[in-house]
């Protein structure tokens, strides 16, 4: 229950008992002060500056356009141009310099990667496992290869054939990637 209601609920105020006299003067009645104000005079207001008025100047929007009258402006802009140009070939050689670093990390590491991949197949070429892969997939390319070949002579080769291939030979890529891991940790493991 808020305040209001509980006052609300009790008896009412007499006229006497609501206005409470000010100590200072008893009889006066009680209302608000008079906001301040401050007189206005016209001496104030003519003091300021009308920006209409024509002791006022100001720069002209084609000022960059206009024809160059001093040798000071004409250095000022030559030293502009030339430290654009000078940051602009600094910025440039940064990127290059920081583009060929990472492509030589890149290339260091990807014929790193090539060189350990082949020294493992190197290793393994008579692991039944790595002969067997390779024999299968060389099979399997050029069957599907004639036999895409085949349905392009005849005019069948659409692409729900295509889709069709496709995903039977991601399953037996998957089948095989798991068969052949089983076979080289427990049958044939690699050198």
């Amino acid at each position: 229950m808020s305040y209001a209601e509980v006052t609300a609920k009790g008896p009412k105020q007499t006229p006497e008992e609501a206005y409470v006299p000010h100590q200072a003067c008893p009889k006066a009645i009680h209302r608000a002060a008079p906001v301040p104000s401050l007189p206005h005079s016209e001496s104030e207001s003519a003091s300021l500056i009308d920006v209409d008025s024509p002791h006022v100047t100001s720069v002209k929007s084609d000022f960059q356009e206009q024809e160059i009258q001093t040798e000071t402006q004409a250095d000022r802009l030559e030293h502009e141009a030339e430290d654009k140009a000078r940051a602009a070939a600094q910025q440039a050689a940064a990127a290059a310099e920081s583009a060929k670093k990472k492509a030589a990390t890149k290339g260091k590491e990807a014929k790193d990667s090539l060189k350990k991949d082949g020294r493992k197949l190197s290793e393994n070429r008579d692991n039944p496992v790595v002969i067997g892969n390779a024999l299968i997939w060389g099979i399997a390319t050029v069957a599907i290869g004639y036999g895409a070949y085949q349905k392009h002579t005849e005019g069948k080769l659409d692409w729900k054939l295509a889709s069709t291939v496709v995903g039977s030979v991601g399953a037996f890529a998957v089948a095989d990637y798991f068969g052949s891991k089983w076979l080289l940790e427990n049958k044939y493991p690699p050198k």
